[in-house]
């Protein structure tokens, strides 16, 4: 029973740290923009080739 008396507080900390937390990436645009990210892999990279040089 008496570990109730520390288990209880701890708890309730974590979840207001996780609130918190969650909150402040809200407020800070974490999630502004949750599509554009995936894209980036598929993306192709512009480089300037030579002009000598044959494509690979």
């Amino acid at each position: 029973m008496t570990i109730l008396f520390v288990l209880v507080p701890i708890s309730l900390l974590l979840i207001g740290l996780a609130v918190w937390a969650f909150f402040w990436a809200v407020d800070n645009g974490q999630f502004d923009d949750l599509d554009t990210p995936g894209f980036h892999p598929l993306d192709d990279d512009t480089r300037p080739q030579d002009k000598d040089q044959p494509p690979p």
